[in-house]
């Protein structure tokens, strides 16, 4: 008999790795006794990643669902464990040291007990902090090794990579094949080499399904020594998610390793609520083919977890590009076109960036750039033409030293635009900042929180946070819910039961389903005060939301939309589909009506696909409008501001 394996289900990642949202608190607490009883995880993947700012979009409380979510686990004597991206902490972009820091003090607080650390660069220098902080804190350093495959991520690479951090004073290794691209033996050799120098040191394998290597990888890395493997469950597991829990057990019994055994009756009542979950309303997130396994993933070698969004961010890609084609009588795209064409854009990419591993922040840093060289291209425009500000900041070295050099083309495009590059410790260009939100907290006097769980938050996640308190976050959820329900309802019914335009058939696409023409009306709940949503098809907005009862003074404040500008001048359109913003951070001074501008000044900013993208003046002049608020939605070409 072989030694015994345990199992760790990755139910965050599960989550996330299929669609756009995690389920509730609520649905979070139902599901975790089913869990437990199931009696084989030794583990499990509680928080992490985007799980904090998906609960700010659907304008719930991160810190209340980390706390309730992890209590019950704690309590079966299960351990929790979370993901963190080191310099980039639980976002996209670089934080402050002092965030980070209190940032593993929060977590363990809230009943975290693993940090897994991993740095999207796998520069260790970002790494190196959070085993210091996560240790003082009382958690368990967990640091990761981000898997990909080029000719620079090597198997002597990540085994040198390892021992650095161990002897940094890393508690466990976590071989993070993201997108599921490691090959079998080669991650078998690097569990090997590990285990020679430090047999003392526990090894934790995850993997996504995707690309099919993952069961061979899983037995090929307990043979060379592992001791937790990552496991999904169904509906979940496969294709973009992880290897199923039963076919894992199943595998390793079979190879003579002690693995648990799995109470099936709760297995059922998990996989039960898990489908409820989807039906309830998760599903609406998820694209039916995140559940297939496709080889194809090989080549670009994207993870799972930005699989999941990339599917639902492609519906609005797909509709700028064939806006375009419309207007210019072209033949309309389909989204399985566009998915390949994208593809071959992070081959292309990728090398010229400096082989990134592709795993967040910088797996959706090259996905975005490789989106927007397409969509700029199908419009006429030069491959390069848009790179958002987060990307120019890996490109130069401000978030980590890159594994590979960058392309002569990119390196000319930097030197034109007067950037310059940088060498020295990525933290040093982050200053503190907890001191600034304490200070903008008392002003508007909120609540530090217990364990200072909101100050943290805010300083994490400035722009989420903020509309989640104003209650501007929930009100376009559930508009945006409500909206998805509709089409889908409207989809459904038989064509005699409600007449509609014949579909039309683009030339070399899909069919065209007809949506519905009025406007739909709901009231929703929002800490106690009613608002009424309309909610628009085709190209326009969601309207604003109004008080369906007279607002109170602690009333949130209701969602605005662009409209038509208040001065003449010259109109500044956004470039895409996105959340309008004037700054990315309390750093920056918001643009004003009056301020003077030159050509290639910054004005504003559209986030989209998870990065923002800044908004230059084209000319100069004085600004005489600005048309959405901070937090709109805007499509691409709605006028943003005005100058004159």
């Amino acid at each position: 008999m072989k030694r015994e394996i345990k199992f760790s289900l990755v139910f965050r990642d599960m989550w996330q790795s299929a669609g756009k949202y995690v389920p509730t608190v609520d649905q979070l607490v139902r599901v975790a006794p089913a869990i437990i009883e199931m009696g084989c995880f030794a583990r499990v993947e509680t928080n992490g990643g985007g799980f904090e700012q998906v609960n700010l979009l659907f304008g719930e409380n991160p810190n209340k669902a980390v706390r309730e979510w992890t209590k019950p686990f704690h309590e079966a004597g299960i351990q929790t464990h979370m993901l963190d991206r080191a310099l980039n902490g639980l976002r996209m972009s670089p934080v402050p040291a002092d965030v980070r820091q209190l940032f593993y003090q929060v977590k363990k607080a809230q009943g975290t007990d693993i940090t897994r650390t991993f740095c999207g660069l796998n520069d260790v220098r970002n790494i190196a902090p959070s085993i210091q902080y996560a240790k003082e804190a009382g958690m368990i350093s967990q640091c990761a090794l981000s898997i990909t495959h080029s000719p620079i991520h090597t198997v002597e690479y990540y085994t040198k990579m390892a021992l650095e951090l161990i002897e940094l004073g890393a508690d466990e290794i976590c071989i993070k094949d993201m997108a599921g691209i490691g090959r079998p033996y080669s991650l078998g050799q690097i569990v090997r080499n590990i285990k020679e120098k430090h047999p003392e040191i526990p090894i934790q394998y995850h993997s996504h399904a995707g690309p099919g290597f993952s069961v061979a990888s899983i037995l090929e890395v307990c043979d060379a020594g592992c001791d937790y493997i990552d496991v999904g469950m169904e509906p979940l597991s496969w294709g973009t998610g992880h290897a199923d829990l039963l076919t894992v057990q199943a595998m390793l019994k079979d190879a003579g390793y002690i693995v648990p055994e799995i109470n099936m009756e709760a297995y059922m009542k998990v996989r039960s609520m898990v489908q409820e979950f989807m039906d309830d309303w998760l599903g609406f997130y998820i694209s039916p083919k995140n559940r297939l396994m496709n080889s194809l993933l090989i080549g670009p070698g994207l993870p799972g977890g930005m699989m999941g969004s990339l599917m639902s961010d492609l519906e609005k890609n797909l509709e700028s590009i064939n806006k375009t084609k419309m207007k210019n009588n072209q033949a309309l795209m389909t989204q399985d076109q566009l998915l390949i064409k994208l593809f071959d854009e992070v081959a292309y990419v990728w090398p010229r960036v400096g082989y990134p591993p592709l795993v967040t922040p910088f797996s959706q840093y090259v996905k975005n750039l490789a989106m927007m060289n397409v969509m700029q291209m199908e419009k006429g425009k030069a491959r390069w033409s848009m790179i958002a500000d987060d990307i120019w900041d890996m490109i130069l070295g401000r978030a980590g030293r890159l594994p590979g050099p960058l392309a002569p083309e990119i390196i000319e495009k930097a030197k034109a635009e007067g950037r310059e590059f940088f060498t020295g410790d990525p933290q040093s260009n982050y200053p503190d900042a907890l001191d600034k939100y304490r200070k903008l907290m008392n002003e508007k006097q909120w609540e530090v929180g217990e364990d200072d769980e909101e100050l943290f938050e805010y300083a994490m996640h400035p722009a989420q946070y903020e509309a989640y308190r104003s209650g501007k976050a929930k009100v376009e959820f559930l508009a945006d819910i409500a909206k998805r329900k509709a089409e889908k309802a409207k989809a459904g019914k038989p064509a005699e039961a409600a007449p509609a335009p014949a579909p039309t058939v683009a030339p070399a696409g899909p069919v065209v389903m007809s949506l519905p023409t009025t406007p739909q009306t709901m009231t929703v709940d929002v800490n106690g005060q009613a608002y009424k949503v309309t909610v628009n098809f085709g190209e326009t907005e969601t309207a604003p939301a109004t008080p369906a009862v007279p607002s109170t003074p602690s009333a949130p404040s209701a969602p605005s939309t662009p409209s038509a500008p208040a001065s003449s001048g010259e109109e500044v359109l956004s470039p895409l589909e996105g959340k309008f913003f004037l700054v990315k951070d309390t750093s920056e001074a918001p643009l004003k009506v009056g301020d003077v501008v030159k050509e290639g000044d910054l004005l504003c900013y559209v986030e989209a696909m998870k990065t923002y993208n800044a908004v230059r003046s084209e000319f100069n002049g004085t600004v005489t409008a600005i048309l959405p608020a901070a937090g709109d939605s805007v499509s691409e070409d709605d006028v943003l501001m005005t100058i004159a």
